[in-house]
């Protein structure tokens, strides 16, 4: 999936995912696609709950190894 921008938080425990995230997402235009690396397993939910209750669109997430990947839109 093709993506504006990469923010890797993979080592990183909750809720600093959730923190980058937010950063990152306020310098983002509307439209705009940030993929997320996190290795902490609560991020799954955390990041699903975050992008729905923020108007934003979780376009997919993946796992590959131990590694959780996030595509989310801005909305």
């Amino acid at each position: 999936m093709k993506s504006t921008k990469v923010l890797d938080a993979k080592g990183l425990a909750c809720p600093m995912p959730i923190v980058k995230t937010r950063k990152e997402m306020k310098d983002m235009a509307s439209g705009e696609v940030l993929e997320i690396l996190a290795t902490d397993k609560g991020a799954q939910a955390d990041l699903a709950a975050w992008a729905k209750s923020g108007g934003h669109e979780l376009m997919e997430s993946q796992v590959e190894g131990d590694v959780f990947k996030f595509w989310i839109k801005k909305g």
